[in-house]
């Protein structure tokens, strides 16, 4: 267990475009993995002139769609009982799944549709899961493609600009504590804004139909 905590350790502060890749495919399963912090030191890497900051959020991304697939995949052939049953299990747990997290992410799917897989995967909590009711659902693979690209690549940017900036004014041993600083609250910021904009057009759909 030890050694493989010191090989990751190792990975990540060696960071390559492969590594990024490997590891946000990881993050974007249901394995625990936070993708704050790979692209963040990635792109801190970027601003000292060691990687290109545009090509982490690209490699990144196709990560992000590497395990967003994985886990479409599993949910369209396993099917619900069989994702359930596995979700409860104790190796869903050590992943730290529940079968109540799996039920959030699909009635978010539900109640928003197809856009779910995109502005899911700003939210945090939903984020690793929405590829899950999309694959039980039997979403159309194009959209589904689509959809998760624009919102990975949306949260890698962010976290790559996030990177890079803190790469030109903190020391690197003090990069993970001003990641997760500014990470939280901008991930309550994404959540509020959805709220928002989702009220909006709820109310405005309500007034519609009223009218009519």
């Amino acid at each position: 267990m030890i050694e493989s905590l010191d090989f990751i350790k190792e990975i990540l502060q060696h960071l390559n475009y492969f590594w990024v890749t490997v590891l946000m495919a990881i993050e974007s399963s249901f394995i625990p993995f936070p993708s704050e912090v790979v692209v963040p030191p990635a792109a801190y890497r970027a601003a000292n002139g060691e990687l290109n900051v545009f090509l982490v959020v690209f490699w990144a991304t196709v990560g992000c769609n590497i395990g967003a697939l994985f886990n479409y995949y599993l949910a369209k052939y396993l099917g619900r009982p069989v994702m359930y049953k596995f979700a409860a299990s104790k190796f869903g747990r050590m992943c730290l799944l529940s079968p109540e997290k799996i039920e959030q992410a699909e009635q978010y799917f539900v109640k928003n549709g197809a856009t779910s897989t995109l502005v899911g995967r700003l939210i945090p909590g939903i984020r690793q899961l929405i590829s899950i009711p999309a694959g039980l659902a039997g979403m159309p693979m194009g959209p589904f493609l689509l959809y998760t690209t624009i919102g990975a690549g949306i949260w890698n940017a962010i976290l790559a600009g996030l990177g890079y900036w803190l790469g030109h004014v903190v020391p690197y041993d003090q990069l993970d504590e001003a990641v997760l600083s500014y990470t939280k609250p901008i991930g309550y910021a994404i959540l509020g804004l959805v709220v928002v904009v989702g009220g909006y057009y709820l109310a405005k759909r309500f007034l519609q139909k009223k009218e009519a």
